[in-house]
């Protein structure tokens, strides 16, 4: 038991310490995260970096990367577990494409809808890589500034 345990302005009202992973805000609510980018097909990378610093900055990183396991029927904690990862899945699922949503909308946690997304988006997959260098092969400087170019082609 550690000293934030016993402090009651560390609580919220169910007990539940506010520097949990666990714990969710009052005004926390699904819909609540705006992106500059919505997953489509080619904004992967910047889409799930944006992800990542908005549920870093709630604490919740742990529900997509699975170092916050799901918790068993028999826990104490189950309930809370399964409303946080509810709360992750709509915070990720409110920024997709509706083609994407369908097919990601039956996972059972917020960490298989990353996983599956990471599997079919991510840099390792040979359809990104060939659309990748498809775009860099295209690439043109068209009178852009040596640094604009540069930021381009980096951002590639």
């Amino acid at each position: 038991m550690t000293e934030d345990d016993d402090d009651p302005s560390k609580k919220n009202g169910c007990g539940l310490n506010s520097n949990s992973p666990l714990y969710i805000h009052a005004s926390d609510y699904p819909k609540q995260i705006r992106a500059n980018d919505t997953l489509t097909d080619n904004k992967y990378i910047d889409w799930s970096q944006e992800m990542i610093n908005f549920l870093f900055a709630k604490d919740k990183v742990g529900f997509i990367d699975g170092s916050i396991p799901k918790h068993e029927k028999t826990s104490e904690d189950y309930t809370t577990w399964m409303r946080c990862d509810a709360m992750v899945k709509g915070w990720l699922t409110t920024v997709m494409e509706k083609d994407i949503i369908i097919s990601v909308k039956y996972a059972n946690t917020a960490s298989k809808i990353w996983s599956g997304l990471l599997e079919r988006f991510g840099k390792e997959s040979a359809p990104r890589a060939y659309e990748l260098k498809k775009t860099l092969t295209t690439n043109h400087h068209n009178g852009a500034s040596v640094s604009a170019y540069y930021t381009k082609v980096v951002g590639i």
